[in-house]
């Protein structure tokens, strides 16, 4: 064994609970903390040769790196890979589930998360940030959208060729301002709903800009401007690709990514059978999203390559390779619903194809894969 004592901790906001567990001699010792690292570290300390595990969740990775500081051997578990007993699932409780942990990790069945570093970390939550900003401004849009229409407004101006003109315009937000209410009480709903909208659209663009600057500095640039040489995927959205796979490295194969990301068929199979269902949708959403959004552009696009993004720097050998993507991902949709499949199923299949792309052009740019 690596370790002597087995340390599980069930961490909360306010409190944490501590088990640890001897398996020489079979002795457990439980004990609670507050939030204070300090006395979690000194308790630790006095055990011979421990290490710490606690489930990932919303408490993040603070408490791990503060253990790893200190120089104690602290993971991270994936609490989705933790099966525990059915007996167990009617008697829940933070020293039972401390004690659980630790008897995982003294047998090594712990399946560990990959702590990303401060920096790595940092960007992923600017990444996600835009995406709540995009969500907000969708839903501040549609709120205000229904306001119309319960009123019974539309927006249905043409242009000189006829063609309907698209919302959230210029002269969509001239129209809208036309139609504020007579009444005071309906007035103020209209004036708070276009302020969200307004307020919205200004964090979305701000959010934006912040990550075009992010997504050129050193640490960034070589793998997003890798990933924005592919069709379908602009800087955004590679840096999104970028910051929430940390380091493409740490999966020795595509497959192995494309299973993270949550893009596999599943499998119920059993003797004899062997039966295949959609995507598993086990994974990282961000990322997930990114990629069959992505996926749509092949259904129109051309197979010609895509020229470098400004201010980005990208190897020939690199570029060749995000040619062959574009070419093969087209081909791909095209083949797929020649053959009768539904449209969302091609792009899906698509989509999975790509994440395999992005996976290899990623090492490619990281200097990890020849």
């Amino acid at each position: 064994m690596s370790h002597v004592t087995s340390i599980g901790l069930d961490v909360h906001a306010r409190s944490v609970a501590a088990c640890a567990f001897n398996p020489f001699t079979g002795e457990i010792i439980q004990k609670s903390f507050g939030t204070n690292t300090e006395e979690i570290t000194s308790w630790i300390c006095h055990f011979e040769d421990p290490k710490v595990v606690y489930e990932s969740g919303p408490t993040g990775f603070t408490l791990c790196r503060t253990l790893r500081a200190h120089g104690i051997d602290c993971v991270v578990g994936a609490v989705s890979k933790m099966q525990k007993p059915a007996s167990d699932r009617r008697q829940k409780n933070d020293k039972r589930d401390a004690a659980f942990l630790a008897r995982l990790l003294a047998t090594h069945n712990i399946v560990e998360v990959w702590v990303p570093p401060v920096e790595v970390e940092a960007s992923r939550d600017l990444s996600r940030a835009l995406d709540d900003a995009r969500e907000d401004l969708q839903r501040a849009r549609q709120r205000l959208s229904k306001f119309l229409l319960k009123r019974g407004h539309v927006f249905d101006e043409v242009d000189a060729l006829g063609r309907r003109k698209s919302a959230w315009t210029r002269s969509f937000w001239r129209w809208v301002e036309g139609l504020r209410p007579d009444e005071v009480a309906a007035a103020t709903a209209f004036n708070h709903y276009v302020t969200c909208v307004r307020c919205a659209e200004s964090d979305k663009r701000a959010l934006e800009k912040q990550v075009l600057c992010e997504a050129q500095t050193q640490r960034w640039s070589p793998v997003v401007g890798a990933l924005a040489s592919i069709k379908g995927i602009d800087i955004i959205s590679a840096f999104c690709l970028a910051t929430e796979v940390g380091v493409f490295s740490r999966f020795p194969t595509a497959r192995s990514y494309a299973s993270w990301v949550g893009i596999t068929p599943s499998e119920h199979s059993s003797g004899e059978k062997k039966i295949y269902g959609g995507i598993t949708k086990n994974g990282n959403s961000a990322s997930r999203r990114t990629l069959i959004e992505s996926a749509w552009h092949y259904i129109t696009c051309s197979p010609k390559p895509k020229p470098i993004p400004d201010g980005f720097d990208v190897s020939r050998g690199i570029k060749r390779r995000a040619d062959d993507a574009t070419a093969r991902l087209v081909y791909r949709h095209k083949a797929l619903r020649s053959a009768g499949k539904r449209t969302c199923v091609a792009n899906t299949a698509v989509a999975r194809e790509l994440a395999c792309w992005v996976w290899e052009i990623g090492r490619r740019a990281e200097g990890t894969l020849s």
